[in-house]
This record gives C-alpha cells, structure tokens and sequence, in this order.
C-alpha cells in the first residue's frame, strides 16, 4: 500500500491570504466536492437517480459535475464525473472522475471501494481505498507522496469505523426535518481522516427556477475537525477547522424518504466556493 499526504477538504485550492493558489483547484477541491455534494442515499426500494451541479468560485463559474447514483436494493453505484475550466491564476482546467460502490441496507450505505482520478496539466493524480465492514483495509495513491515531513501519522485506530467521502452523506428520515443534520461523520480519502460534524442551521425554501429543484431545505452547519494525515503547517487546514462558514442544504430525493445535498456553501481566502443542483432525474 502507498500513502501520499492530501488535505482533502482542508485543501480545495484557494489562495492564502494575499497569495495565490498553490496547487490546481480540481485536485485539491475534489474530495470537498464529493464529500459535501455528491451523494445519494436508497433504501430497500430501487433508485436510479442522475443529477448535474454547477460549481463557482467568486461568483464565477468553474467547473461542472454530473452524478449517477443506482441502487437494487442490496447494493449501490455512484459515478462521478467533473469537468473544470480554466480561470486565470484561480483554477486550472482538468477533468475528475470518482467511483464508490458497495452495500445497501435500512441502515445506510456501506463503502466497499472507492476511486479517485484526476487529470490536468498532463499530470494524472489517482486514489483506491477499499472497506471491509467498516474499516478501510487497502489504499493506494499514485503517484506517490515524496515527503511525510510534518504530516500528522496516520494511525491503524483512525482507519476503523469510517467510509468514504461519497457514501459518507447518507440522510434517512421519515420528513425533511431538522434531525437529518444531527450526525457525525468519519472519513477516510485514502490520504487523510477527518470528521465533519454536522448540526441543524435553519429550515427554508429554494425558489430558484434556475435550479434543479423548488422547495422546502433543511440548512446544515459542518464543521471540519483534521483527524490525520494532514499537515500540521498547513495555513488552509487551520482556516477550515476554525471556519464557521461550511454549509450544506438538504432536499427530498422525491418521495424515496431519502434527501441529498440541493447547496453547499464556503468561505474561502478566494471568495465564496458554491455549489448549486441544476438538474435531477
């Protein structure tokens, strides 16, 4: 197994302050993306479900996701595909790809595999994590790190109990209510362990006609708290562990019982990162 050191959220790509970006946007951004936007949940009823999101950053529009999400009842798919456009010194163009597949039951989604390839600048960055029962048991990340100078270990008790970064947002309930954000959850990227505690906001509605959907949310305050495997130097996983500004809002996955991100909002050095539905099937 290789580890390479990646500060998954703590590490989406926007500038420090009075800086600019250190590493390309599609990279650094991804598993934020994945782990706050893109996924579905299902229950014991099949769902085949496709939705396309816009991402912004500073109001201007980066990058665009399409998600496929299929479950028989047993087990589940979800596909990823990004596309980023090139900004100045803010992104650079590249395209992403994430897979996650595994078990699904009543009480959620189970993590069997998870797959991460991101290409830009002729460069390719790839990521395999795979689960068994809960606990991570193989990762591989190519091409790998060439330093582990002031990362924080990773610790074989940090690889227990956790998913992935897409099966890891799994909102169950009998309404769209306020209890669906009181949860935490425990994430590993295959490269860092953190948790994102998440906590009730606000009830509203989305009105948008531009969006995919028109209705009641559910507001969600996240909280990010680095666990290991990032670095301890790092200016940006100190500025998103004291960030009160990670939000996500929840909407119905039809009448499944099941609900999905509809929003995500962040505060970065760089500007407000967003990101909108604008498309359910």
């Amino acid at each position: 197994m290789v580890e390479r050191a990646f500060n998954g959220p703590a590490e989406f790509g926007f500038a420090r302050p009075g800086g600019v970006l250190d590493k390309p946007f599609w990279r650094r951004g991804v598993f934020l993306v994945l782990c706050l936007i893109l996924t579905f949940g299902a229950d014991a009823a099949e769902v085949d479900s496709r939705a396309e999101f816009v991402i912004s950053l500073a109001g201007i529009n980066v990058a665009s996701l399409d998600v496929h999400f299929a479950d028989d009842g047993s087990s589940y798919e979800v596909d990823v595909g990004a596309n980023v456009a090139g900004v100045g010194t803010l992104v650079a163009s590249g395209t992403a790809s994430a897979d996650s597949a595994g078990r699904s039951a009543a009480s959620g989604l189970t993590a069997r595999d998870f797959s991460l390839t991101t290409r830009a600048r002729g460069e390719q960055f790839a990521v395999d994590v795979s689960y068994t029962s809960g606990n991570a048991t193989a990762f591989k990340v190519s091409p790998p790190m060439q330093s582990d100078y002031g990362r924080v270990a990773l610790e074989r008790k940090h690889l227990s109990g956790v998913t992935d970064p897409i099966a890891s947002f799994i909102l169950k309930g009998s309404a769209l209510s306020p209890d669906l954000c009181n949860r935490r959850l425990h994430i590993f990227t295959g490269m860092e362990r953190y948790d994102l505690a998440m906590s009730f906001g606000a009830e509203q509605m989305a009105t948008s006609a531009r969006t995919g959907y028109q209705g009641p949310v559910v507001l969600c305050r996240v909280r990010y708290i680095p666990i290991s495997g990032h670095y301890e130097n790092s200016e940006i996983t100190d500025y998103l562990a004291q960030s009160d500004k990670i939000l996500v809002w929840y909407a119905p996955l039809g009448t499944s019982g099941y609900f999905i991100p509809y929003r995500v909002l962040m505060a970065t050095a760089a500007g407000d990162l967003s990101m909108v539905m604008t498309k359910l099937k």
